[in-house]
């Protein structure tokens, strides 16, 4: 497996009517800018099979599925990044890294014979026809929630190996459970976010969000009862009934709680840094400043990030 970190990314540059990152002439470049999706998907394949190929990339050629674990969560995470940007030019880009980890494995696979890219995309096309009767199919959805439930339901008999969806209730209750198919490797708020959600699919949830502030109220209690009895053990365990009664409210207001908590901690980070500048700008050290100072500081930047949102909610005429 490979131990070395990835060689640092140039900026990647942007095409032309007169250039494009191969050196191509001018005539050639706009040719290829006019290429189908079909016709760049092949091109990026036979590309990546080039730089894993004997006379190719060293450090392509030494890297395993294992190695490229943290460049495909990287990638997906730096698609978030581009997509809250605004920057259309950096989604597009980002979303063709995280492509290229997708023939990247796909090409480390067939070499080892066990499956090829073209088995990826005809899976996952006859899985997205499969799940999606009301459209391809003679089933008909009145609304989104019905067609998550078949969507589960689908999912359902296919674990238990009925993929044509013969069978009916006894497929399904011989299924394995709902919670299965969840990965384990997803960070926790993820994962009680799909959890949750194949729970409400089949039915069990919460009448309204007030019973979810209520629950949170309890699981509150009951951490600050389980701290003062000074208990770790059950402090972890309300610690975690206390976050995923949260994360189980996002997912109720429709609202993903990794990118909720991504922005709240970098809008943290944020005002952290604006309160060391600001003691910095006093000729102090931040670890010097006294609490009561810290806590005013952290208000002043509060106020200020508020009334400047107002600015910008109602300009000036």
């Amino acid at each position: 497996m490979a131990s070395r970190k990835a060689p640092a990314r140039k900026a990647k540059p942007r095409s032309t009517s007169s250039s494009n990152a191969s050196g191509d002439a001018p005539g050639k470049a706009r040719k290829q800018q006019r290429l189908a999706p079909g016709e760049w998907f092949e091109k990026l394949v036979a590309l990546q099979a080039r730089l894993r190929a004997p006379n190719g990339c060293p450090w392509d050629r030494e890297q395993t599925h294992a190695s490229l674990r943290t460049y495909l969560i990287e990638e997906a995470y730096e698609v978030l990044d581009a997509m809250k940007s605004g920057d259309d030019a950096k989604f597009a880009e980002e979303m063709g890294d995280l492509l290229l980890q997708i023939v990247f494995h796909s090409q480390i696979a067939a070499e080892e014979k066990r499956f090829t890219v073209a088995d990826v995309i005809r899976e996952v096309h006859e899985k997205m026809v499969r799940r999606h009767p009301h459209v391809f199919g003679e089933k008909r959805a009145k609304d989104a929630a019905e067609v998550l439930r078949n969507w589960e339901q689908i999912k359902a008999r296919e674990r238990a190996g009925n993929q044509d969806g013969a069978g009916g209730v006894e497929a399904v209750a011989k299924r394995e459970s709902l919670m299965d198919g969840v990965p384990g490797t997803l960070p926790a708020a993820l994962e009680g976010l799909q959890l949750t959600r194949r729970a409400s699919r089949a039915g069990f949830d919460w009448e309204n969000a007030e019973g979810i502030f209520e629950k949170l109220r309890e699981e509150s209690a009951e951490l600050r009862h389980a701290t003062q009895t000074k208990d770790a053990v059950k402090t972890e365990e309300e610690m975690g009934d206390l976050l995923f009664a949260a994360v189980n409210l996002a997912r109720f207001l429709q609202v993903d709680p990794e990118i909720a908590l991504k922005n709240a901690n970098a809008k943290f980070a944020r005002r952290f840094r604006q309160m060391e500048r600001l003691a910095a700008s006093g000729g102090r050290a931040f670890g010097d400043v006294p609490r009561a100072e810290k806590e005013a500081l952290w208000e002043r930047i509060k106020r200020g990030e508020k009334q400047a949102a107002g600015s910008e909610a109602h300009p000036k005429r």
